[in-house]
C-alpha cells in the first residue's frame, strides 16, 4: 500500500517505501537500508510510546526476536526501543501470511503440509532453545516465504523463566490457537503451549477450521480447556500426532525433536511434477476457516484486499477444500475470507478474558429440501427481536409520517443497510428510513419540490456516514427532457436536511465512499470531493477536456472513470481518489471502459468483455482479466481460459462471480481466470451475486423475490426460497442486502422483505 501523507519518510536511517500493514499498536513499512537491502520496519503508535509498560513489552519483544536466529524466523536487523516512536527493523519476507494463503486458495494439500509442519517445528525448536515461548502461534503470524515458513511477531512472547509481565488473571492470545494453560494460569505457560498452538494451526491448515471453533470466544475458550478437539477432517497417522499435540496436559504433548521425527515419518513428500488435482477424502461440508489476528500483530508481508462490483448507485453489502478425509478426486479451490478473530489482553475470568472479539453469530439449520449437511455456524446472528417481515416502500408508516406517493415506472426500491436501519429510495419514491428489525417506516423525507408529481423525480441513497444519509435527487422537466440534480445530506434520525449542493444536470451520477461524496458540478470540468458529514470541499480533481466521467464507489473506496467523448477515440483516464485530501492518481487507459470490478492484493481488477452483443440474451461474454498496479499503472492481462457469460461480474472475498440470465453461477479466480466451480439455480434473470460478510455463502435473487444460497467454497446449492412478488415488473436487477445475519431484498413489484437464511421458508409477518 502506498505511504500516506502523515507517514514518515524514513525511520532510523531506513527509507520507507510503502505500507505493509497496520495493527492496533503500530504500523509496519517496507523500507530500504542505504545498502539497498529491504527490511520491514515496525513503528509503535505515538499513544503507546508514552506508556512505560508498553515500552517494556516492546523491549522484551525485541530481545526475544534477537535471541531467536533460526532459518524459519525473521531476524532482527536493527531497533531503537528508546526512540520517541520506538521501532524495530527485521528481515523483509516477500510472501503472504499463512492465513491469507488459506483464505485465497483453500486448505493445504497433503504434500504442502510436510514442509510447513517441519519448518514450524524447527522454528519452535530454535525459539525454545533461545529460552523463549512464542505464545501466539497462529496463521496470521506465519509468513509463507519461497524457501519455507517464517514465524513472526514476538509481541506477547516471553522468556520461559520470566513472569513479571503476566499478571494474575490476565489472558493474552488468540482463543482458537491458545493452549488450556493460557486460559487457566498464564504464568505456567511454557514451550508445550506452543506445541498445542502448532497442533491447532495444522488442523486449521488441513480442514479450514480450528479444532475448538465455536460461535463465541467464550465458548471457544471453554472447549479448549474442557472438550476434546474436533478432528473430523483428519485421519490416520497424522491425526494421531495432532491428537498428542492437543493433549490437555502439557506433559502429555511431544517435544519439538520428537515432533520432527513423527512428521517426517507420517507426512508424504511431494512428487516431481505433481498435478493440482489430487485424490483425497472430503468431509460432507466444512465451514470456512478463520483468519485470526489481533491488535498489535504486524505481519511482515504485503497486505491484500478484496473488492466488490462497482456501481454509481447504492452498493449492497458484499461482500472447503481438500482435507485428509473421504476419497474423491478434487481440484484445489480457494477459500474466501472467514471470520476474523481479534484478541486483546484483558483481566478477569475466562468469560471476561475473551470479550471484544469479532465473530460470526450462533449456528443455524436449513429446512429447505436442497440443503445437504449444512454446517452449524454458517449463518450469522439475527438482530435482537427480529422476525421475518414483509412490506412495501409505500406502505403506511409510523405515526406522523406522510404517506408515500404512488409509483410510476420502476417500482423496485434500492436500499442501503446501516446500523439496524434501511435507507431506501427509487423512482417516484421519497427517501425513507425503515427499521430493519420490524419493517416499520420511521420517516419519509419530503425533499422533492412541493406539488411535484411523483413521476418526475428519482431519489438514490448513496450511503450513510456518522449520523447522516447521503441522497441524490433528480427532477425532470414537464416535457420529460430537462432535469436538475442535487446531492443532499439528511439527518439519519429525523430525515431533515443537513446540507445540499447542486450537481451538473447531465452528470452520470454521484457516489459516496470512505466518508466523502464525489460529484460533478457546474460545467463538469472538475470532480468535487466533499466531506459527507458537513459538505465541506476537500478537493477538486480536474477532468480532462473532452471527457465524461463515471463516478464509482467500490469496496468503500472512491474512483472515477473518464472516457473520451470524441467518436472513434477509445481513451480513458482512471482516477484513484484519496478521500483524505481529495487528490487523485490518474491511470491512462488501464483497461476496457466500464470493466472495473474491485481490488485484490493491492491491484485493481478489470474484467473485459467481447464488444459484440450476445444474440437474444442480456448477458455479455467475458474474455480476459486485467490487473493494474494503482501506483505505477503496470498492467497484467490474463486471457480467460474459457469464456464466461453473465451480467456485471461481482468480486467479493477474493473470488469473481458471473451470473447469467438463466441462473447459472460461475466462481472464477481473479488472478488466473480459472473456473473454481459452476452451479445451476432455477432463478429467473437474477441480479448480481452478493457474498455474506463471513465469506461463506453467496446469494442471488430473481425479480419475483426468489433467493438462492450457495456455498462459496464448492458452489453447493444450499436452498432456494419461494417467490414473493405478486406481479413481475421491469425493475432493477434485485440485490441481496445484509442486516447482521438477516437478508433484505426488494422484489420487482416493490415488495420489501427479509429472510432468515437458516430458515428461508419461515412465513413473514406484515410490517
Amino acid at each position: 500500500m502506498p505511504l500516506y501523507k502523515e507517514d514518515p519518510r524514513s525511520v532510523g536511517g531506513y527509507k520507507l517505501v510503502d505500507r505493509i500493514g497496520a495493527g492496533g499498536m503500530g504500523m509496519v513499512y517496507r523500507a530500504r537500508a542505504r545498502s539497498g537491502r529491504e527490511v520491514a520496519v515496525k513503528v509503535v503508535h505515538a499513544e503507546y510510546a508514552q506508556d512505560s509498560v508498553f515500552r517494556t513489552r516492546f523491549r522484551h519483544e525485541i530481545e526475544a526476536a534477537r535471541r531467536v536466529s533460526g532459518a524459519f524466523t525473521a531476524a532482527v536487523v536493527d531497533a531503537d526501543p528508546e526512540a520517541a516512536s520506538p521501532w524495530m527493523a527485521t528481515q523483509y519476507v516477500p510472501g503472504p501470511s499463512l492465513a491469507a494463503r488459506i483464505r485465497d486458495r483453500g486448505p493445504l494439500r497433503v504434500t504442502e503440509l510436510r514442509p510447513l509442519a517441519l519448518g514450524l517445528v524447527e522454528a519452535l525448536r530454535d525459539i525454545h532453545r533461545a529460552g523463549v515461548v512464542h505464545r501466539d502461534l497462529k496463521p496470521a503470524n506465519v509468513l509463507m516465504a519461497p524457501d519455507g515458513p517464517r514465524v513472526i511477531d514476538f509481541g506477547i512472547s516471553r522468556a520461559a523463566s520470566h513472569h513479571t509481565l503476566t499478571e494474575t488473571g490476565q489472558v493474552i492470545g488468540t482463543p482458537p490457537f491458545m493452549s488450556p494453560e493460557q486460559f487457566t494460569d498464564a504464568r505456567t505457560v511454557g514451550p508445550a503451549s506452543d506445541v498445542f498452538s502448532l497442533g491447532a494451526l495444522l488442523v486449521y491448515c488441513v480442514t479450514g477450521r480450528g479444532p475448538f471453533d465455536a460461535d463465541s470466544p467464550y465458548l471457544t475458550g471453554y472447549r479448549v480447556v474442557h472438550n476434546q478437539p474436533a478432528l473430523d477432517g483428519v485421519t490416520g497417522s497424522v491425526r494421531a500426532v495432532l491428537e498428542r499435540c492437543l493433549a490437555k496436559e502439557p506433559a502429555d504433548r511431544p517435544g519439538t525433536d520428537e515432533l520432527a521425527r513423527e512428521f517426517a515419518r507420517v507426512l508424504p513428500e511431494p512428487s516431481p511434477g505433481e498435478p493440482e488435482t489430487m485424490t483425497l477424502r472430503l468431509p460432507a461440508e466444512r465451514p470456512t476457516g478463520a483468519s485470526p489476528g489481533r491488535p498489535g500483530n504486524f505481519p511482515f508481508a504485503r497486505a491484500g484486499g478484496s473488492g466488490s462490483a462497482p456501481t454509481g448507485r447504492p452498493a449492497s453489502a458484499r461482500g472447503g477444500g481438500p482435507s485428509l478425509a473421504d476419497t474423491a478426486a478434487v481440484t484445489r479451490r480457494p477459500r474466501r475470507r472467514g471470520r476474523r478473530v481479534t484478541a486483546v489482553a484483558v483481566t478477569g475470568a475466562l468469560a471476561a478474558a475473551t470479550a471484544g472479539y469479532l465473530l460470526l453469530g450462533p449456528s443455524g439449520g436449513d429446512e429447505a429440501a436442497q440443503a445437504t449437511s449444512v454446517t452449524a455456524g454458517r449463518w450469522g446472528t439475527l438482530p435482537t427481536g427480529w422476525k421475518p417481515w414483509q412490506t412495501t416502500a409505500s406502505a403506511t408508516a409510523a405515526k406522523g409520517v406522510k404517506k408515500a406517493p404512488g409509483y410510476e415506472g420502476n417500482r423496485s426500491p434500492a436500499c442501503v443497510p446501516d446500523a439496524g436501519a434501511l435507507y431506501c429510495a427509487g423512482s417516484a419514491l421519497l427517501p425513507e428510513r425503515i427499521d430493519a428489525t420490524t419493517g416499520r417506516t420511521l420517516w419519509r423525507s419530503g425533499i422533492a419540490p412541493a406539488g411535484l408529481p411523483a413521476d418526475r423525480y428519482v431519489t438514490t441513497v448513496l450511503g450513510a456516514h456518522e449520523g447522516v444519509v447521503l441522497v441524490e435527487l433528480t427532477v425532470t422537466g414537464e416535457d420529460g427532457k430537462g432535469q436538475a440534480q442535487s446531492v443532499l445530506a439528511l439527518d439519519a434520525v429525523s430525515g431533515t436536511r443537513v446540507w445540499s449542493h447542486p450537481v451538473r444536470t447531465d452528470s452520470l451520477g454521484s457516489v459516496y465512499a470512505a466518508g466523502v461524496t464525489l460529484t460533478q458540478e457546474g460545467d463538469g470540468s472538475t470532480v468535487t470531493v466533499r466531506s459527507a458529514r458537513d459538505g465541506a470541499v476537500r478537493g477538486r480533481i480536474p477532468v480532462p477536456a473532452g471527457y465524461d466521467c463515471l463516478l464509482l464507489a467500490v469496496d468503500d473506496r472512491p474512483y472515477a472513470e473518464c472516457a473520451a467523448q470524441a467518436e472513434g477515440v477509445h481513451d480513458t483516464k482512471f482516477l484513484v481518489v484519496d478521500p483524505a485530501d481529495g487528490s487523485a492518481r490518474t491511470l491512462a487507459s488501464p483497461a476496457q471502459p466500464r470493466s472495473f470490478v474491485g481490488a485484490r492484493e493491492g491491484r485493481l481488477v478489470f474484467v473485459e468483455a467481447d464488444d459484440r452483443p450476445v444474440t437474444n440474451s442480456p448477458d455479455q461474454i467475458y474474455t480476459r482479466i486485467v490487473r493494474v498496479d494503482p501506483r505505477t499503472g503496470a498492467r497484467t492481462p490474463t486471457p480467460l481460459p474459457q469464456r464466461y457469460r453473465g451480467g456485471t461480474p461481482a468480486l467479493a472475498h477474493g473470488t469473481l462471480y458471473f451470473v447469467t440470465s438463466s441462473g447459472l453461477v460461475t466462481a472464477v479466480s481473479p488472478v488466473t481466470g480459472a473456473r473454481l466451480w459452476q452451479s445451476h439455480t432455477s432463478l429467473e434473470t437474477p441480479g448480481p451475486a452478493s457474498v455474506d460478510p463471513s465469506g461463506r455463502t453467496v446469494y442471488l435473487a430473481g425479480g419475483s423475490g426468489r433467493v438462492a444460497a450457495l456455498d462459496t467454497a464448492r458452489g453447493t446449492l444450499l436452498w432456494e426460497s419461494s417467490a414473493r412478488a405478486e406481479v413481475l415488473d421491469n425493475g432493477l436487477l434485485p440485490t441481496v442486502w445484509f442486516n447482521q445475519g438477516a437478508l433484505v431484498l426488494a422484489a420487482s413489484d416493490g415488495t420489501l422483505f427479509t429472510l432468515d437464511p437458516a430458515h428461508p421458508r419461515r412465513k413473514p409477518a406484515p410490517a
